[in-house]
């Protein structure tokens, strides 16, 4: 079934939708156009918790905006999928690298954020938005430990603490989804079940090119099986029994972006009782939001964009610490 424009007007397609109307708010600093834009009870997922508003957008973004005033993000990609005739959900990879006065010097402080956004008749329903802000930390020469300090986690609501759709392939948080490329969301999914759950690592060659590129947070680039494995390992090292829940999928071919991606919003949940990545251990759980974004070529992965929040994630941790101090538990 054909989208209609009234999902995307006054542009050409949701991909001229979302990347205009993102530059017109943050390059152009048209902050009162998110009242045109977003809904009055739209909802926004992001690492520190949910916003139930949309007042809450409009402080949130004039506050960022004030912060870094000379900030400019670029479309890296625009993975889009409609949801029936007059919706779409956009998964939108924003990378920036502005000029920035660090210590008396200009600097260049590169990072990338992932927005998904649900959009009906041209308006915002719903929003899952990451950001790489470890790259920005440590860039500015800030300690992710002391940043985290000065943050508070919310909370999430809503439909991210409802149980994990049972057939993302057919309905996603977003609604349902059209049956596109069965075969290679499968494969990515298999990838998630089988390496990211399972701890099968070593069948990670089985989904991937040889030359596998994963960009991923701190503006870290890792390259081939190896580097992804090691990626992998330090992440759920922390949260020894952490699973990955798979919240929504969507698919784009486009020659602009390289081909087939396949964006997957996900949610990894676990127990602070591993390794003590995030200062003293907690054993306390924690959910994080994050968004992969697969270069799909020949039937096998190419590249993985893999973001999420460390600095929320921190503060999250933060947020359930009492006074004791727990130590690791491995006997092994």
């Amino acid at each position: 079934m054909p989208l209609d424009p009234i999902a995307y007007r006054p542009y050409t397609d949701p991909d001229d939708f979302i990347r205009e109307v993102t530059d017109r708010i943050w390059v152009g600093r048209d902050i009162h156009y998110i009242v045109d834009n977003y809904e009055p009870d739209s909802i926004v997922h992001g690492g520190l918790g949910t916003t139930m508003d949309r007042q809450g957008v409009i402080d949130g973004s004039l506050m960022r905006i004030a912060e870094s005033p000379q900030h400019v993000g670029v479309a890296e990609d625009v993975v889009w999928e409609a949801r029936g005739d007059d919706a779409f959900l956009s998964s939108h990879l924003v990378f920036s690298s502005d000029e920035m006065l660090i210590d008396g010097a200009l600097r260049r402080v590169r990072s990338r954020t992932i927005a998904n956004c649900l959009y009906r008749q041209g308006r915002m329903v719903e929003e899952w938005v990451v950001r790489d802000t470890l790259a920005q930390a440590l860039q500015r020469g800030l300690d992710p430990a002391e940043v985290a300090l000065g943050q508070t986690f919310r909370g999430f609501q809503g439909s991210f603490l409802e149980a994990a759709p049972q057939d993302v392939l057919a309905e996603g948080d977003s609604g349902p989804r059209p049956d596109d490329f069965r075969a290679e969301i499968e494969m990515v999914l298999e990838l998630i079940d089988e390496v990211w759950n399972a701890r099968h690592l070593n069948r990670l060659t089985d989904f991937v090119h040889r030359d596998l590129f994963l960009d991923t947070i701190g503006d870290t680039t890792i390259t081939r099986a190896d580097g992804y494995q090691r990626d992998l390992l330090r992440l759920v090292s922390a949260f020894p029994e952490a699973q990955f829940e798979v919240r929504d999928v969507q698919t784009n071919r486009s020659e602009r972006y390289g081909g087939l991606r396949i964006a997957v919003m996900w949610k990894m949940s676990g127990r602070y009782e591993g390794t003590a990545h995030y200062g003293p251990l907690t054993l306390e759980p924690i959910d994080l939001l994050g968004v992969s974004q697969f270069l799909v070529q020949d039937g096998r992965v190419v590249k993985e964009k893999r973001i999420y929040d460390e600095i929320a994630l921190r503060a999250q941790i933060n947020s359930t610490r009492g006074d004791v101090e727990h130590a690791n538990t491995n006997i092994y």
